[in-house]
């Protein structure tokens, strides 16, 4: 049995695996990291590994401090990936990218792939059929953008997605022309990303006539509903391919 950690910036998700089988999944604040940790590894006692992938500033002694009852293993740079790394500043290319690009080369070998991940910001990963990172892009996720127009205006509300998404749940569409300030807004922000995301792919598929579309993160299901291309919409697949890039380790060794 092994728990999968992604430490994102604000949140934290630990996934329990038996093999390649999710158990359960936690999500949780992370100055909430001990508590849960600790009522975690008690749940699960029988868990032996603990994979760590953190984009975070959580310092690592705060694992460190539960290896008396797990073997803790962080994922960084000099981890063997599957891939060739061709980004120019390899030391800046974050560890949940990494793992998501070798997370897309296990599950799906000898293909073109795109890796999307709508979180906090979107990230763009290319790994082309020959299994080497190309690059991709960074931009601001839609909660980023909701909270930019209202911090830096003077009078622009806030919206936050949650809303959109019980309009969701009845049926309503957010209309391209808004005719009011928050109907604008929501217009602005999600048809931006979502034309943003098409735009992304269209340009890929300039060079790359095929490949295949991973869209993954928080909004990942929110926004597979608008995208008009095929893609796979796992919200989990971060947490898989922790799962993945780990096995494969061990299994290679």
């Amino acid at each position: 049995m092994l728990l999968a950690a992604d430490i994102g910036n604000t949140r934290i998700k630990v996934a329990v695996f038996e093999g390649n089988t999710l158990i359960e999944q936690f999500n949780f604040m992370n100055s909430q990291l001990r508590n849960e940790l600790n009522f975690i590894l008690n749940k699960y006692n029988l868990a032996t590994e603990l994979v760590v992938a953190s984009v975070s500033n959580i310092d690592n002694d705060v694992f460190i401090e539960f290896e008396n009852k797990i073997n803790v293993i962080f994922i960084t740079y000099n981890f063997p990936f599957s891939f060739q790394n061709n980004y120019s500043t390899p030391d800046t290319l974050g560890i949940d990218r990494m793992v998501l690009a070798n997370g897309a080369i296990l599950k799906y070998p000898s293909q073109n792939r795109l890796v999307i991940d709508a979180g906090t910001c979107i990230t763009y990963d290319f790994i082309n059929d020959d299994d080497t990172y190309l690059g991709g892009a960074i931009s601001p996720g839609i909660r980023l953008r909701f909270e930019s127009l209202h911090n830096y205006t003077a009078k622009l509300p806030l919206l936050k997605l949650e809303s959109i998404i019980d309009h969701d749940s009845k049926k309503e569409e957010i209309p391209f022309i808004g005719n009011s300030t928050i109907q604008s807004i929501n217009s602005g922000v999600i048809n931006g990303v979502v034309n943003e995301i098409e735009g992304f792919i269209s340009q890929y598929e300039v060079d790359y006539p095929k490949f295949i579309i991973i869209l993954t993160g928080g909004d990942a299901e929110f926004l597979a509903k608008r995208l008009k291309n095929t893609i796979f919409a796992n919200s989990n697949f971060l947490l898989e391919s922790l799962n993945q890039t780990f096995q494969h380790k061990i299994n290679n060794d």
